[in-house]
């Protein structure tokens, strides 16, 4: 089970990593269907596991409550978690936080790390502008679709 889980990390990854909307895998059986939405997109729920016949499906964790969404001004893009996860503003506790309010980003410029299923997934902000707001509290969960970050492209 411990391979198929690893494979199947492995897979979103790369699924990640080339921007596929949706991954349908069978593994010895074991069915996986991945579907990623639009960052701007509702918040989404984790799917749903599907068990192999004769295995008993796994639930997922239930996942604490997410703030409210950010009043977005007009001209402020989000920066928008593509995951639930564990939301980082530096690499380490005694590290520097990637970005800060007033900080200058461009679009491949790392502004935190989502940790999901001990996987350290560093965003990258996907925009150029001034950052006007860190909406996450760190080390606190996030939920996918959550905005992390309000950027000013101006």
């Amino acid at each position: 089970m411990k391979r198929i889980v690893e494979e199947t990390r492995e897979l979103l990854k790369l699924a990640q990593e080339f921007g596929l909307e949706e991954l349908d895998v069978e593994i010895d059986g074991l069915k996986f269907k991945a579907t990623r939405s639009s960052p701007a997109a509702a918040l989404a729920s984790p799917p749903a596991a599907v068990a192999a016949p004769g295995q008993a499906a796994v639930p997922a964790p239930e996942q604490a409550a997410a703030p409210p969404p950010a009043q977005v001004k007009s001209n402020h893009v989000p920066i928008v978690s593509p995951m639930v996860g564990t939301f980082y503003r530096a690499s380490a506790p005694d590290k520097s936080v990637y970005v800060k309010e007033g900080d200058v980003v461009g679009p491949e410029t790392v502004v935190c790390i989502v940790e999901a299923m001990k996987l350290m997934n560093e965003i990258k902000a996907g925009v150029r502008g001034r950052i006007v707001a860190c909406e996450a509290q760190n080390a606190e969960p996030v939920k996918a679709g959550q905005t992390l970050f309000l950027v000013d492209p101006a």
